[in-house]
């Protein structure tokens, strides 16, 4: 009799508090903020559907292109800020965390940025002058309006070395110090973070390390570190993130998981997000072009339980954890490492609806 009633009685709940009327950055209030990267679309209003996700579901949001450096600073002299400010008004208006992503990138930074007027490389001060007056221009035009800042983004390769960008090759290696100087001095206030993928790879995992011991050992602040979560259905391995957020944790930062998705469709072998990383079309990257298989989906929903599970369990080291879309109609996975594809790697599908891996991590949380 007892089971009986207390089925009744959760039907009766149920209809009462329907899991469509739960929101992600209530469940995880208490644990941590919880994240979307913005397209252009959703922060001017034109995509209604996930802008009325982002209001409802989202304690934090971040730009997914429209403040790195070619799309706000295309050309020399020339700043394009309307998108971002729409960016920064839709976090405002709603009380959200606001991430500012990122000042120095090897990629999406045009070619200008590293030549002189005849074309011709940039001395070392040169380019020094012109990321200063960059960050002091963005990040001080949204000084006590962005929280956070993504200083620096995929300085290393998956061997824990520096990466061998114009940045390293121009300046040196304490571009990267004197990008947090840089940002420090033009955005006080703000959380001042080091964003990389594929952070889980131990040899990787050590150069993080190495590269902001490096950076405190100077005096210079470091708030947090962000490790991308461009995940498979099967990699990397729960206890490969784990350790990562627990190594990073030691060093005194806060641990952001940043920019998560799941690729639930087959590639030749590349991890990460490496824009560079390119594979020509074929059926067999692209199967579910009519829709996910049953299978697939419950496989992706256990997926991100196991996930957030794990972040869950390490809610005192982690502040936020931001998915890098809102539906999958917007997700860049659609189109790398191969165009055109038809993916499924968030928790809302392409009409905005909250598919079985958005039950599964509500389910989880509670």
């Amino acid at each position: 009799m007892k089971t009986v009633f207390f089925t009744l009685l959760s039907f009766f709940l149920a209809g009462l508090f329907p899991s469509s009327e739960v929101t992600l950055k209530d469940v995880f209030k208490d644990d941590f903020l919880i994240g979307a990267a913005v397209s252009y679309r959703q922060a001017d209003g034109e995509d209604k559907t996930g802008r009325s996700l982002l209001e409802k579901h989202f304690s934090s949001i971040t730009p997914e292109n429209m403040l790195k450096w070619g799309p706000v600073h295309p050309e020399p002299g020339q700043y394009n800020f309307a998108p971002a400010d729409n960016f920064v008004q839709l976090g405002l208006d709603n009380d959200m965390f606001i991430i500012g992503h990122t000042l120095v990138w090897h990629q999406q930074t045009p070619e200008w940025v590293f030549e002189d007027g005849s074309g011709k490389p940039l001395e070392r001060e040169a380019l020094l002058n012109r990321m200063e007056d960059h960050i002091s221009t963005v990040a001080g035009r949204y000084r006590a309006k962005i929280n956070g800042w993504d200083v620096v983004n995929e300085a290393l390769e998956d061997d824990g070395s520096l990466r061998n960008t114009k940045w390293l090759e121009i300046i040196g290696e304490d571009y990267l110090e004197k990008a947090f100087t840089f940002a420090q001095k033009a955005a006080p206030d703000a959380e001042l973070y080091y964003n990389d993928y594929n952070l889980w790879k131990p040899e990787k995992r050590e150069g993080a390390i190495r590269l902001v011991k490096k950076l405190l050992d100077q005096g210079i602040r470091v708030d947090g570190i962000g490790m991308q979560g461009h995940y498979s259905l099967t990699h990397p391995a729960l206890a490969q993130v784990e350790a990562s957020i627990v190594a990073f944790s030691e060093l005194g930062l806060k641990v952001m998981i940043t920019e998560l998705d799941i690729d639930v469709l087959p590639r030749r072998g590349s991890e990460g997000a490496d824009l560079d990383t390119r594979q020509e079309s074929a059926d067999k990257f692209n199967p579910y072009t009519k829709g996910l298989p049953d299978e697939v989906q419950q496989q992706l929903a256990r997926r991100y339980a196991d996930l957030f599970a794990l972040f869950h369990q390490h809610r005192d080291k982690i502040s936020r954890v931001t998915l890098w879309g809102v539906t999958d109609a917007s997700s860049w996975l659609n189109n790398w490492p191969v165009r055109g594809r038809t993916n499924y790697p968030l928790l809302f599908d392409r009409e905005g609806e909250p598919k079985p891996a958005f039950e599964a991590v509500v389910e989880m949380a509670e």
